[in-house]
């Protein structure tokens, strides 16, 4: 696979590219990554989460509709091994995260809006494979993200016939 920089693609493809808005920042390891999307509604619900990441990831990045609650942690180092186990490429939160510090050495993708300790309990209600958007930008199914140090750029299905992911 190719790898892209978020600027790049911006020059790329101008405003067809979408910038997330919303000021997530990178929690694993891996400071960058890219793929295809999968996306989750929940919000302040990690039993949805937690069905997600035990579905094969096949390299796909789950991109987490949390509603911006930084009241309580939706992911983990368990949850983060998980998705590393299941073969995800990395997963974006529009929420908070918590063991920052297990997750600092982890081999993996995640971005969230903050942290907090405290672990999220509420029932699981979450709405998996559903369109989610945050920060000015629309995340479905199927289209193409790419995360770096400079943000978060989203490619539509439409943008991806010839372009090499």
């Amino acid at each position: 696979m190719t790898t892209y920089a978020t600027a790049d693609l911006c020059d790329r493809f101008g405003a067809q590219a979408q910038v997330c808005r919303a000021p997530v920042r990178p929690y694993g390891r891996h400071r960058a990554a890219q793929g295809l999307i999968d996306c989750l509604q929940c919000c302040e619900d990690a039993a949805s989460l937690r069905t997600q990441l035990a579905q094969p990831g096949n390299g796909r990045i789950l991109v987490v509709d949390g509603g911006a609650s930084l009241r309580v942690a939706l992911l983990g180092d368990r949850m983060a091994r998980m998705a590393i186990d299941n073969g995800w490429g990395g997963v974006v939160i529009n929420g908070a995260v918590r063991d920052v510090g297990h997750l600092q050495s982890m081999d993996v993708a995640v971005w969230a809006l903050g942290h907090v300790p405290l672990r999220a309990d509420a029932p699981e209600r979450g709405r998996p494979g559903v369109e989610v958007s945050f920060g000015q930008a629309v995340f479905r199914p199927g289209d193409f993200i790419c995360l770096d140090q400079d943000g978060v750029v989203v490619l539509s299905q439409a943008l991806l016939n010839g372009f090499a992911i």
